[in-house]
């Protein structure tokens, strides 16, 4: 089917949905057009020239929205490179915490509020565990994000926590974990749990809640204390996904999930007669990869739930990596395990050298002559409208 598979799917079912749909936040109408137009010559292109025979190449712009398939390959690696000068000589854990399913109406409705609710509590119920004696007595370096979907592109929303294995204590001295996680799962749960309902039941004192249609009754405060009640009996279960003892996987492994959309390229099997074909796990580890069929309109109403809110960072840092004394934090804890084990790998290169050393792939060799002569000469802006 092409190279860009969704944008195919908007590009033949995206006007009609919007259409149809009864509301489309701006935010996802803006998704949405990023889209139909990367890479399309909607935003213009770069024009290149080799100065051996003259051949002229033309790369279409793309968009950078977030939410587009094409364009996240570039920022994740520059990402990970980041963080990889930020990764200490400990064990890392990957763990994840989920919210039932029951809370789906009232998250969706509320979401720039209550994915920071759940941003704040994680860091919390990890923080506060981990600096008490009985686990590791530190404060560790944890970045957290905050994912919405599943394998069918459902709401399912969850956060993935990368937790290293070590910390500062408050004499400033470095605290190193086992190579198990230092915190039991019950222990885990019970905390997360008890916050994020103690926010929440708070938020609907202060009426700083809003209520669509799918769960208007909860404006009445005897369903909500009801409802309330009954979510303390649901899965709230965290779990310990992965352990990395190879300390430098664990910021490798992370860029899996840090730009990571609702569903990739590669997954799309088919498009055709106004249907989407997508692979998926198996419900089990074990099981076999399932076929997901969904109409072309499903697919993008699907796709378009999983846009965040404007400006909202679904990507965060707690612990020895907070923004504000990561650098002082990294310094001392670097001193203490005699030097520094990472450095950045592509700090300072060009677009074109980060090309030619991520994917060997040399822009100035013309793919005419074969000749290192190729020159960009400049960009050709979009027409306007």
């Amino acid at each position: 089917m092409g190279e860009y598979k969704i944008r195919q799917i908007f590009e033949a079912s995206c006007q009609a949905y919007c259409a149809e749909a009864a509301y489309l936040p701006d935010v996802q109408k803006k998704a949405a057009l990023a889209i139909l137009n990367c890479k399309s010559g909607k935003l213009g292109c770069n024009v290149s020239r080799c100065g051996e025979c003259g051949h002229m190449e033309f790369h279409n712009n793309s968009c950078r929205n977030r939410n587009c398939p094409c364009c996240q390959a570039v920022l994740k690696e520059v990402w990970v490179d980041k963080r990889r000068a930020e990764v200490i000589d400990s064990p890392y854990f990957h763990v994840v915490f989920t919210l039932p399913h029951e809370l789906n109406p009232l998250l969706y409705c509320n979401q720039k509020l209550l994915y920071g609710l759940l941003h704040k509590c994680c860091s919390e119920t990890l923080l506060e565990l981990a600096v008490d004696k009985k686990y590791l007595g530190a404060v560790p370096g944890i970045i957290q994000v905050l994912h919405t979907w599943n394998q069918e592109l459902l709401y399912h929303v969850h956060m993935h926590c990368i937790v290293s294995g070590g910390g500062l204590t408050k004499d400033a001295k470095l605290r190193l974990s086992s190579g198990k996680f230092f915190i039991p799962v019950k222990v885990l749960r019970d905390k997360f749990r008890g916050k994020y309902m103690a926010c929440l039941k708070r938020l609907f004192r202060d009426g700083s809640l809003v209520f669509s249609s799918s769960c208007a009754k909860l404006r009445n405060s005897y369903e909500w204390s009801e409802f309330t009640q009954s979510l303390y009996g649901k899965d709230w279960c965290p779990y310990i996904k992965e352990t990395f003892n190879g300390f430098g996987n664990a910021i490798e492994y992370l860029g899996r999930y840090t730009h990571r959309i609702a569903i990739g390229e590669s997954r799309i099997l088919s498009i055709h007669q106004g249907s989407v074909i997508f692979s998926a796990r198996g419900i089990k580890p074990c099981d076999p990869k399932r076929e997901i069929t969904l109409s072309q309109a499903e697919f993008i109403r699907r796709f378009l739930m999983h846009v965040l809110p404007p400006g909202f960072q679904k990507v965060r840092y707690y612990g020895f990596l907070n923004n504000r004394m990561k650098a002082h934090n990294l310094k001392l804890i670097f001193t203490l395990q005699n030097g520094q084990r990472f450095r950045r790998r592509y700090a300072g290169m060009t677009m074109a050298e980060l090309l030619k050393a991520v994917w060997d792939f040399d822009i100035s060799i013309c793919p005419a002559c074969g000749c290192a002569s190729m020159k960009q000469l400049g960009r050709i802006h979009a027409a306007p409208g």
